[in-house]
Parts: C-alpha cells; structure tokens; sequence
C-alpha cells in the first residue's frame, strides 16, 4: 500500500471518527431546522416579513455603527463614500423596517441567487462527501438540486411570488436541509469499523 493512499485512508478514519463523535450535534442542529423549516412553510407570508424585518434591522444597526466608526475615523481616505454608505443603510433599514413588504421583490432576487449558490454548495458538498464515504451524502445531494429546483420556480414566478416567496423558500430550504443533517447523523452514530 502506498504512503498516499495510508494517508488517505487515516484521514477518512479521522472524518469518521469526528463525525461519530459529534453525531449529536448534527442530528440537533437538523432537528432544529427540521421545525424552522416547516413553521415557516406553515406560513410564508410570516416568515417573509418576519425575514424582512430582521434584514431591516442589520442594515439600520450596521449602517449606525458605520456612520459611527466613520465619524471617528473622519480623516482617513473615502470619508464622503463612507458616510454615503453608512446612510444608505440606515434608510435602507428603515423603509424595510417601516414597511416591510416594499423590499421584497429585490430580496426575493437575492434570495434567489443565494439558493442557486446554496444548491450548488450542498451538491459540492454531497459530492464530497461521497468520495469521503461519510454516508448519507445522497440526501445532501437532493438537497442542492430541491434548491436548485426552487430558485428557478420562484425566478419563473416573478413578481406575482414575490410576498410569499421569501417564506417559502426559506422554510423549504431550512427543513430540507435538517432532514439531510438528521439522515447523516443517523448514519454517523453507528460506529466505525
């Protein structure tokens, strides 16, 4: 056997080894989006403006602590840029706060290119996971193409899906997602041999 391949193969035995050891954490993690995922299934118009609300939040506060940091440092180069940007998040915030459903549209868009980069991921990751023979990677697989297979429904849909998109797409992603993680806990609490 060649010194590559006993490598190879102690590193699979590690991968092993840390996945049964932590299988609990994997199959609570996907529990927990397991449920995630179908409340916001359950009702997706909630979860988008529930979605929209807390990005509303991430801009205000980060375009607050921007202007802030910027005002403190107010002689280093790009200080107009800086304080354009810190307002803009703070407006930007703001609408999404007021109003929540004004951004969906565009974060649906964003949304949507996330989920094809997402599903490419997971596949990636399936596939990685298959050459680990780490097991289980199928259901991660599936996971990548549902994603895949959501965002050109929801793109296909514009603009009409736009309110409850958001919601959906996420719930759908999150219990996909739990489901695959509990799938490969599972597999991972079986010890090796």
């Amino acid at each position: 056997m060649s010194t590559n391949q006993e490598s190879l193969d102690s590193i699979n035995a590690a991968v092993q080894r840390s996945m049964h050891a932590h299988w609990k954490l994997f199959l609570f993690e996907g529990i927990a989006l397991l449920i995630l995922g179908a409340l916001a299934v359950l009702v997706p118009v909630i979860a988008t403006v529930a979605t929209e609300v807390l990005i509303g939040w991430l801009l205000l506060v980060s375009g607050i602590v921007g202007l802030i940091a910027t005002f403190r440092t107010r002689h280093a180069p790009g200080f107009t840029w800086s304080i354009v940007s810190a307002l803009l998040g703070i407006i930007a915030g703001i609408v999404l706060l007021r109003w929540p459903l004004s951004g969906t549209l565009s974060l649906t868009v964003i949304l949507t290119a996330f989920l094809v980069i997402e599903g490419v991921t997971s596949i990636f990751y399936a596939l990685d996971h298959r050459r680990e023979l780490s097991g289980r990677w199928g259901m991660m697989l599936m996971s990548g193409i549902i994603d895949l297979i959501l965002a050109a429904i929801i793109f296909a849909g514009l603009p009409g899906t736009a309110a409850w998109a958001i919601g959906l797409l996420i719930g759908v992603n999150l219990a996909i997602g739990g489901a695959a993680l509990i799938a490969m806990a599972m597999h991972a609490r079986k010890p090796t041999r």
